[in-house]
């Protein structure tokens, strides 16, 4: 719960930082619907990111901060694809141009949708707990803890969320 509510704050904060750089894009720089969303949520995303890791998930493992940076704005540009998806539908799409429109479909329905998304992707992916293993992760979540190779996966045995090459490090680094 408390895990929640970090992200819920740091989440309003770009939140406000989002709308604000939105309106400021779109009223003093009249610039387009999509081309604001995308450079406000820039800004939210990077507002977010410092916020996840050095407040709400600072506790998590940090040995793979290269790996995290990567996954954070990689499911961050999934959202911001549907956040500004739901904007260009409203706008483009349905017909709905007023700024009151455009607010509601990116800060209040895709800002929604996205939100929802990057919780889950973000702890299950990107701030992953100390000393998570992909087995013990996998008890958490109800999931067989090996799962069979798919097809064309490269010869690969995953271990819950973990390759077993990675796994394998994750041990010798519990050794040193």
């Amino acid at each position: 719960m408390r895990e929640l509510a970090k992200f819920g704050a740091v989440g309003a904060l770009g939140f406000l930082v989002n709308v604000a750089i939105f309106n400021l894009c779109i009223h003093t720089f009249q610039l387009a619907p999509i081309r604001s969303g995308v450079i406000s949520q820039v800004v939210a995303i990077v507002t977010n990111y410092l916020g996840n890791r050095y407040w709400t998930y600072r506790e998590t493992d940090k040995n793979r901060i290269h790996r995290e940076t990567m996954l954070f704005f990689l499911f961050s540009g999934i959202a911001m694809v549907l956040e500004n998806g739901v904007l260009a539908l409203s706008h483009y799409g349905l017909g709905y141009t007023s700024p009151l429109a455009d607010n509601i479909a990116k800060n209040v329905i895709g800002l929604g949708l996205g939100t929802l998304f990057r919780f889950w992707s973000y702890r299950t992916w990107v701030f992953r707990a100390k000393g998570a293993k992909g087995a013990d992760r996998s008890k958490e979540q109800g999931e067989p803890a090996v799962h069979a190779p798919a097809s064309g996966g490269g010869g690969r045995v995953r271990v819950g969320n973990l390759a077993a090459e990675e796994e394998r490090e994750d041990r010798r680094q519990l050794l040193k």
